[in-house]
């Protein structure tokens, strides 16, 4: 009786959200699955008219109803065309976990989402022993992105090429940092995010010598948790809580001025999820949410805003386009910063791309569940990638650099994708 209560109480707090919502259909403009499907139901009006009749789907075709929710990448771009202001991410991540938590979680996604991610020396262990392994199934895809395929496993992962883990994580290279701050120095902490850990590490090197450089004192601790945003595009809200519960204990009672990471995807779960999850485990546990929520930037912003780095003007240099991260701009508003830190580096040029803006098609899980999809919406960006004559792509989230690589490999491209950190770090 009391989970039905608690069920009820849950959705009728999603009826009082959807109320705003004047079927207007401005998110069909925007949305890159309606671009890919050109199916009604796949815009963010279609899916809101399908919650508003959750009950009944619900208690008729569950498994039906998380499907059609779970077509979706999150990217926002519907919420942030939305004229009266519908907070849509946080309506549909509300009936995933109200479906999810109906159905029951999937076994494999319960053991990583509370067990997994949310012990990161379990996680870290895994890794190191999966780096040198992933030899046995991989092999090279001959790209210039370095990246590797496995016919083998499609029938699992589909025909990606990937980035491989790296043979040695960043944490194992650096160890764990807690550096002193001088009179009048910055101390920051700083979250890598698991794929600046265990596969992008020459972009976490390179905000480590960007810091140093700035002489930045850095926190580092090497058992940091997954961000949770994972756990919470699937539906799960216990698995981000584990998470968050491991992340806070590191955290919370440390002094730093500033929390920054290079995915654009952790800090906008950390600056907008960490504190309403956290209300979830106890009082103590949201103040100090809320307190690093307010620290947290990501780095492109805290170069240009806080440590004032100015750009160079150069029209010679090697060409280089950006991709606008869907959480990056659309949640937190950060799009002239990596651009200015890119041309921080006299070396490059940059030239913008048409559809800047417009989602890759990675939306994270979604491109493990509707890789079809994914890799239709990814190979629009390619093509303005291309069209734009740049023979390097730069983005702020290592999610959507894993998509340009995977899409660029594809197309046999030779067009080198790193982070803006990457770039400004070369000219250090």
């Amino acid at each position: 009786m009391e989970d039905l209560q608690a069920l009820a109480k849950r959705l009728m707090a999603l009826d009082d959200k959807l109320t705003d919502c004047m079927r207007c259909g401005m998110c069909q403009a925007v949305c890159p699955m309606f671009g890919a499907s050109g199916m009604e139901a796949d815009v963010a009006r279609g899916k809101l008219a399908l919650i508003g009749n959750m009950a009944h789907e619900l208690f008729r075709d569950p498994e039906s109803l998380g499907d059609k929710l779970g077509r979706c990448l999150l990217c926002g771009s519907c919420q942030a065309a939305c004229p009266p202001g519908v907070k849509i991410m946080e309506i549909f991540r509300e009936a995933r976990e109200v479906v999810h938590s109906y159905l029951g979680l999937h076994p494999a996604k319960k053991l990583i989402f509370r067990q997994l991610l949310a012990r990161p020396k379990l996680f870290n262990a895994a890794m190191s022993i999966g780096a040198p392994l992933q030899k046995l199934v991989f092999r090279s895809s001959q790209d210039s992105q370095g990246t590797v395929c496995s016919p083998m496993l499609n029938f699992m992962l589909g025909d990606r090429h990937i980035r491989p883990l790296a043979s040695q994580s960043l944490h194992a290279k650096v160890g764990a940092l807690d550096e002193r701050a001088s009179v009048g120095q910055l101390k920051v902490a700083f979250y890598p995010g698991c794929l600046g850990d265990k596969m992008y590490t020459n972009m976490g090197l390179a905000c480590i010598k960007a810091l140093h450089y700035h002489k930045v004192a850095i926190y580092m601790p090497s058992s940091l948790a997954c961000c949770g945003i994972p756990a919470v595009s699937s539906g799960d809200g216990q698995g981000m809580v584990n998470q968050l519960k491991v992340n806070l204990n590191l955290l919370a009672d440390k002094s730093f001025d500033y929390l920054v990471t290079p995915c654009g995807s952790c800090t906008s779960t950390i600056k907008e999820l960490w504190p309403e999850y956290a209300e979830r485990i106890d009082a103590p546990s949201k103040r100090a949410a809320e307190e690093i929520s307010k620290k947290t930037m990501d780095i492109n912003a805290f170069l240009i805003d806080v440590l004032h780095v100015e750009p160079k003007a150069n029209k010679e240099g090697v060409k280089v386009t950006y991709h606008d991260s869907c959480h990056l701009k659309k949640s937190l508003g950060v799009t002239e910063q990596p651009r200015k830190l890119i041309q921080a580096n006299g070396k490059y040029t940059l030239v913008e791309m048409k559809e800047a803006d417009r989602c890759c098609g990675c939306g994270g899980s979604f491109n493990l569940f509707h890789y079809d999809y994914s890799r239709n919406i990814g190979q629009r960006k390619r093509d303005n990638v291309v069209a734009s004559g740049a023979s390097v792509v730069s983005a702020g989230c290592p999610a959507c650099m894993m998509q340009l690589e995977d899409v660029l490999s594809h197309n046999n491209d030779n067009i080198q994708v790193k982070h803006p950190i990457e770039i400004y770090a070369e000219s250090l």
